[in-house]
């Protein structure tokens, strides 16, 4: 088995990696460093999130970059504060041994002037989110003429998240780089031409296949009704009563009012969206790491860069739009060898679209019963019944009190007693369940043997997405309803995807993604279908905003025309 001492790193490096347990590299660890070590090859390495990218890029660049010069010499390009501060924390671990070695994080929301002071007193590994880099660029307080190797990470998301014309303009602007490497989870078109404007014959790298999800994964998926959408998720966390995990949404709205319906029940939950300020989101993250929150409700772009270890499940309320949002979402669990689970409610009529990313990712999904009410009372009770065995009473003088205990309950069996310990810990939960009704929605059985045997794809591209195929001006769209057809001075130039697009419009308007037909994208604007009750509050909460420092026009097209 290869050792980090077999790659070719630098002594110190090596010491680091023992000194924080790391004994063998990982597959990604193993093939790119060696090549990246040469300093002079540009590099795409596609791996699933909790790979040890960041080993992979940060232990080359530490090997590299010359201790006794006091400028940037690397630059790591990452989407989001949190990974900013996570590939940080990673680096200052490898960099134990080191100590001319200075690693600055550069962020929005936190006080620029800091970060400028940081970068003057000499670092010589900067780590950025594209938004305040360039802030810096312009201001000139940074200089990125001596940086020699440029590090694009999780560049898919960077690109999701509209980022591609700002990784442009820092490409741009690191006219002396020697190398550019390109760490992804998954290979779109336009990481493609990313890879074939900016590098020059890179060395490719694939762990595991492009696209696919990490095998260490179980992908559940339970069909219910779209009103029985909040039950069936509330029966699932009730049915993993140790679950940590990460719950999905398609909007901001959506996320907070299930965290506030949640909450009020009991549950120890909180939202992360967009409308959060970086000290709130700060404060949901900590509690969250530290376990207060047993879960973590999130819209996609919200969740951008998360890293959280030991998350046990995923739970999609909703499917994404987008096959690789899915396996960004999935990829938060499963992670550095754990095993994990994704779990999606889907409605009766996505079950085509589950069939598309089942064959897309390449991994088996198991169709299951959304439990019954008894199902989970009875997986509650075991779970209170080990959590008493394993209860430690070592550390406390509970023999004082047992003689007390035995004289209290001498009139009483056992069995009293067991029944009141669990009517104190289950009455409201019990109650509850008493009469709970079965959420499964369950197709006939020919459409069933179909999905299993993942044979049913091309009657779902014929039929089950036909109402993005009727007419644009929303004639028969959705069964006969209503729709208005608006402009948005918005499109691909700036960055956008379709799928990108409609969860940027959706978090502006706080509207649900039913009340939107077809939207079809040019380079310069869009064209959106949407129900024309929902049509004025749209234009309301996006009309007059600014996207990149550019004023959004919208406006009803008819109208306009």
């Amino acid at each position: 088995m290869t050792t980090f001492d077999a790659l070719g790193l630098d002594a110190r490096l090596v010491q680091a990696t023992d000194a924080l347990g790391y004994k063998n590299p990982t597959p990604i660890q193993e093939q790119a460093i060696p090549v990246l070590l040469s300093g002079t090859k540009d590099l795409v390495g596609l791996a699933q999130t909790g790979t040890g990218k960041t080993a992979a890029f940060g232990l080359p660049l530490l090997h590299l970059v010359e201790e006794k010069q006091r400028h940037p010499q690397a630059l790591v390009v990452c989407p989001t504060r949190e990974l900013c501060l996570q590939i940080v924390t990673e680096l200052e671990g490898f960099k134990k041994f080191l100590p001319q070695m200075y690693v600055a994080a550069v962020y929005g929301g936190a006080s620029i002037g800091q970060q400028i002071r940081e970068l003057k007193r000499g670092v010589q590994i900067v780590v950025a989110t594209p938004g305040r880099l360039i802030d810096l660029i312009e201001r000139k307080a940074i200089n990125l003429e001596e940086i020699k190797y440029v590090v694009l990470d999780e560049a898919d998301e960077m690109l999701n998240m509209g980022f591609k014309d700002d990784i442009e303009f820092i490409l741009q602007n690191t006219p002396n780089r020697e190398a550019t490497w390109l760490f992804s989870a998954t290979m779109p078109p336009e990481i493609k031409r990313v890879s074939k404007r900016y590098m020059k014959e890179p060395f490719e790298i694939t762990v595991g296949k492009v696209n696919t999800a990490n095998k260490n994964i179980d992908h559940q998926y339970y069909v219910t009704s779209a009103q029985h959408r909040y039950q069936a998720l509330k029966r699932l966390i009730d049915f993993n009563p140790g679950i940590y995990g990460i719950i999905f949404t398609r909007t901001k709205a959506d996320a907070q009012e299930i965290a506030e319906k949640l909450t009020r029940e009991g549950y120890d939950i909180d939202a992360l969206h967009g409308d959060l300020t970086q000290q709130q989101r700060d404060k949901v993250m900590g509690e969250f790491r530290e376990k207060t929150l047993q879960l973590l409700i999130a819209t996609d772009v919200a969740a951008r860069g998360i890293d959280v270890k030991d998350i046990t499940h995923v739970i999609n309320y909703e499917l994404p739009d987008d096959v690789e949002v899915y396996t960004h979402r999935s990829g938060r669990t499963g992670r550095a060898g754990n095993t994990g689970i994704c779990m999606s409610i889907v409605h009766v009529r996505e079950t085509g679209k589950m069939r598309q990313i089942q064959s897309i990712v390449q991994a088996p999904f198991h169709k299951l019963e959304i439990p019954s009410g008894k199902d989970v009372c009875r997986k509650q009770f075991y779970h209170f019944m080990d959590k008493l065995l394993q209860t430690d009473i070592s550390h406390g003088d509970y023999e004082t009190y047992v003689p007390m205990l035995e004289e209290k309950f001498a009139d009483m069996t056992k069995e009293e007693v067991l029944k009141r310990v669990a009517a104190m810990e289950f009455d409201r939960f019990l109650k509850y369940y008493e009469n709970a009704e079965d959420l499964n929605v369950r197709p006939d059985a020919r459409r069933e043997r179909t999905l299993d045997r993942g044979q049913d794809r091309g009657r779902f591209e014929r039929n089950g997405d036909r109402n993005a195929r009727r007419d644009t001006r929303g004639r028969e769209f959705g069964g006969g309803g209503d729709y208005a057809r608006l402009f948005v001075n918005l499109g691909t130039k700036d960055g956008f995807y379709k799928a990108s697009f409609l969860q940027f419009i959706l978090d502006m308007s706080d509207l649900r993604k039913d009340v939107l037909g077809r939207i079809d994208m040019k380079e310069m604007n869009s064209w959106i279908e949407i129900d024309k009750r929902a049509a004025q509050q749209m234009i309301r909460a996006i009309d007059g905003k600014n996207y990149k420092g550019r004023r959004i026009r919208m406006n009803d097209a008819d109208s306009r025309r």
